[in-house]
């Protein structure tokens, strides 16, 4: 083992610039994933600590008991609380204080008009609470407001909407309030609470507009006296409250916001990480791989004299592995030190985008180091598995041998093996999307697929490459003609090369067809379903916005120049037991606004104990017209509504339909997400458009847009997600196109005594470069080919499979011009790939060349 040790030791001295692309893949692999990891940490140990810190005096929450969670909830809508048990709970032993917190949506308009935050975070309005150990906020400019109409704004809400003290505004709750802004407010220490947006108001305001009715809140906040702990007083006060209303700890309250916050965002967002984590890596292997396989070719006769001289298989095989070892242990410590600057440099980035990192140190545990560690020692290691391998299966007599034929292309197992894999996942995928409709079977079909484009690389990249590289031969001669040849030369060689750059491709196509695909079913949706002329809308992502007031649409359907208006307002309640959203509306206006579809039944006559369910719904529930089911609501009343209609489309429409004198009893802050505009005949649509336009400014300014307007900015999320894909997919395309710098640089050194045989015969430096150049582009035509055929086919398989989530029909789209964009990139990136091993053996010395064995 010494002896396989000083080897390796001195075979990477001698040849560590061949090992260079090795340990750079190894390297952003396992940065990449150490700062996933590393920023996870540290998010969560400064939420963690900024909402400790927020709600330090806050020992008990009394709230109503019933919750109902609808998909997408996480917290859920609960009842309010009569604050005239304010009494009773200061009364109760052990209670130190208690006061009302009264909280709803209000979305805050900036000093521009636009909605501060966009259509991103939640957008909180409250009252101010008095006593400074219940207010997780703290003032930090200015005074607390005293009078109607002023206000406390978080200083992070402030600084985006370039508001200052004195400055006045629109708070959207949703009716529009006109507010002052009297002073300036952290949490926690910091100027917000992520990016959620604060406005504190006087109790008398919140009271008015964030709640149904006066003497109502959100929840009871307690403050406990010396000596009793959050346990106790919650039992002492659990004995004195009546039913529907719960009192959980402090902790415990803290611990549901601070999953809210940040939980669910860094859920998905550090799941996306490391899913991209792993594409690096995946990518990462197949270059691991074909250095080491290159390398061991490249040793044929070095391996087969020390077989030879008598070592045996195994201590061949613990040389090169021993070598990989090195390479994986090096750089992945390097990788440890780049994922920690990684995590350093996402903390600088995310308050450039709009998102405030709380202040605190970066928190680095074990197995945030370990983890990748081990990976990255792992994924070198078993790349480098298979040419060990086969370096110990050198024979002696092959040290006689001046060449190797490369023949693994034509592998008739290897064609054999890789058809099979290919009908086998075709037969899965199928079976999952169609005849048995399943995510784990397409999923499953999909892994397939990607395995056999693997297995069958070698066998068609000898096809691929005489396809791609025809014109060549007409185009750039002779050396176009020594560059397709070159290419040809190891099938092998070429796929591996080639499928990382094919998957980093695959998963960009992959997501630019399902984007495309997905911006196509909401382009769809809005123009089956919306029949409007306008579409009156404040948009939020994930709902985090104040709505539209409910007095917009009596509004504007008052306007000469507008022959209809109907407004979708939103409420929650559990049908037969589960928590789903109910759309509140006039039925009868909704049936003119917008298309239902087919419909069972009649849109007319609801009064407040009907109720439309879409058909999807009353299948999945077997309920039909004339039938009943039961809803509860958030303050506990259950009512039994008889289905006057069942409708076919429910993009817009939702999945169950009230009218608003049926939710009145049950409201919570009352809002419309969306109000549709239908023109008077012969109305010119400018003229009509303007009136809407003045009259929306007087409810706090809500986008008014046409149709195909509504449609785009439904879909702009997509573009965002996009965006976001693309630069994190870019890492991977990195390392693929280092592997195929690496591969190309290898095989220049392979080749140095042909080269200098080529230069010695006439061959130009221009030549020369030319060649190695446009072998490196058709190693990443065939890649970027490749990757464009398997992510239209996962494309297809994700859109297919999405049409199981909710009831949408996916419309499969396919983008040419953006992916003619990615295999334009697939190709200059190939280009520039080659640049540098060209430009390398165009400088060779021509007599060196020549003498090289």
């Amino acid at each position: 083992m010494r002896a396989c040790a000083r080897i390796s030791v001195s075979s990477l001295r001698a040849r560590k610039r061949r090992f260079a692309g090795t340990f750079t893949a190894v390297l952003l692999g396992v940065s990449f994933l150490t700062g996933t990891l590393v920023m996870g940490d540290t998010l969560r140990g400064s939420f963690d600590t900024m909402f400790g810190d927020a709600a330090g005096g806050t020992d008990a929450v009394v709230r109503g008991a019933d919750v109902v969670t609808v998909p997408g909830d996480a917290l859920g809508t609960r009842e309010p609380v009569d604050t005239a048990l304010i009494e009773t709970i200061e009364r109760t032993p052990g209670v130190a204080a208690a006061a009302p917190r009264i909280e709803g949506a209000g979305q805050l308009l900036g000093s521009d008009g636009e909605p501060v935050g966009g259509q991103g975070p939640p957008t909180v309005a409250g009252n101010w609470i008095d006593d400074a150990q219940l207010n997780p906020y703290r003032l930090a400019e200015g005074r607390l407001p005293e009078k109607s109409g002023e206000v406390v704004l978080n200083r992070g809400a402030a600084k985006a909407g370039k508001l200052a003290i004195g400055d006045t505004t629109v708070l959207r709750t949703p009716d529009p309030v006109r507010v002052t802004v009297v002073g300036l407010a952290t949490f926690g220490g910091e100027d917000g609470m992520a990016q959620v947006t604060y406005t504190g108001m006087t109790r008398a305001d919140a009271e008015k507009y964030l709640v149904p009715e006066p003497g109502e809140a959100t929840s009871i906040q307690v403050r406990a006296g010396p000596g009793t702990g959050q346990e106790e007083l919650v039992d002492s006060l659990g004995a004195v409250l009546p039913s529907g209303v719960e009192a959980i700890t402090g902790q415990r309250s803290a611990d549901e916001n601070q999953e809210m916050i940040s939980g669910q965002f860094l859920g998905l967002f550090t799941t996306l990480l490391i899913v991209f984590s792993g594409i690096v890596l995946l990518v990462a292997t197949f270059s691991i791989h074909n250095t080491f396989a290159i390398v061991v070719a490249q040793r044929a006769r070095e391996n087969a004299l020390l077989r030879a001289i008598g070592a045996s298989r195994r201590q061949v095989v613990g040389t090169t592995l021993a070598e990989a070892s090195v390479v994986a242990v090096v750089a992945s410590a390097a990788g440890l030190l780049g994922g920690v600057g990684v995590a350093a440099g996402l903390r600088a980035l995310f308050p450039v985008i709009g998102f405030p990192f709380p202040e605190g140190p970066l928190v680095i545990s074990a197995l945030s180091m370990l983890l990748p560690l081990a990976v990255g020692v792992a994924v070198c290691l078993g790349s480098a598995l298979l040419p060990a391998v086969r370096a110990g299966r050198t024979a002696p007599l092959a040290a006689l041998r001046e060449t190797a034929v490369d023949d693994s292309g034509a592998s008739r197992t290897r064609a054999v093996v890789g058809t099979a894999v290919g009908l086998a996942g075709t037969g899965t995928i199928l079976l999952g999307l169609f005849a048995a409709p399943s995510l784990v079977l397409a999923g499953t079909g999909a892994v397939l697929a990607l395995a056999a484009f693997v297995v069958l690389g070698p066998v068609a990249a000898t096809h691929a490459v005489r396809l791609l590289g025809g014109p060549l031969d007409r185009l750039r001669g002779v050396s176009g003609a020594l560059a397709k040849r070159n290419a040809l030369r190891s099938p092998t060689r070429t796929a591996a090369t080639a499928t990382a750059l094919m998957i980093g491709v695959a998963v960009v196509s992959l997501f630019t067809i399902f984007g495309a695909s997905l911006k196509a079913t909401m382009d769809r949706t809005v123009s089956l379903s919306f029949a409007g002329d306008l579409a009156v809308s404040a948009p939020a992502f994930g709902g985090g916005g104040s709505g539209l007031s409910p007095g917009l649409t009596p509004a504007l359907a008052e306007l000469p120049e507008v022959g209809s208006a109907v407004g979708l307002g939103r409420g929650v309640a559990k049908v037969d037991g589960d928590g789903r959203q109910l759309t509140v509306t006039d039925p009868a206006a909704l049936a003119r606004g917008f298309d239902l579809g087919s419909v069972d039944g009649s849109f007319e006559g609801f009064g407040t104990k009907g109720i439309a369910v879409s058909r999807a719904q009353a299948e999945e529930r077997n309920l039909r017209t004339g039938g009943t089911t039961r809803l509860t609501f958030t303050d506990g009343g259950v009512e039994t509504f008889t289905v006057k209609a069942v409708y076919e489309r429910s993009e817009l429409a939702g999945d169950y339909v009230i009218t608003r004198a049926a939710w009145a009893p049950h409201r919570t802050q009352d809002a419309d997400t969306l109000v549709s505009v239908t023109f008077k005949g012969g109305v010119p649509a400018a003229g009509a458009t303007a009136a809407v336009e003045r009259t929306a400014v007087e409810f706090g300014g809500p986008d008014v847009q046409t149709r195909d307007e509504y449609a785009r900015t439904s879909a702009g999320a997509v573009d965002m997600m996009l965006t976001l894909i693309y630069a994190l997919l870019a890492l991977a395309v990195v390392v693929a196109l280092l592997g195929i710098a690496n591969t190309l640089t290898l095989a220049v050194h392979e080749r140095t005594r042909e080269l200098g045989l080529l230069r010695a015969v006439g061959q130009t430096r221009a030549q020369l470069r030319a060649m190695v150049r446009w072998e490196s582009v058709l190693v990443a035509a065939f890649g970027t080919a490749g990757g464009l055929a398997l992510g239209g086919l996962l494309g297809r398989v994700v859109v297919k499979a999405s049409e199981g989530v909710g009831d949408t029909a996916f419309v499969f789209a396919v983008p040419p011009a953006q992916l003619a964009i990615v295999g334009a990139v697939g190709l200059t990136a190939g280009a520039i790939a080659g640049w540098r091993p060209a430009r390398r053996a165009a400088r060779l010395d021509v007599l060196r060349a020549v003498a090289t064995e």
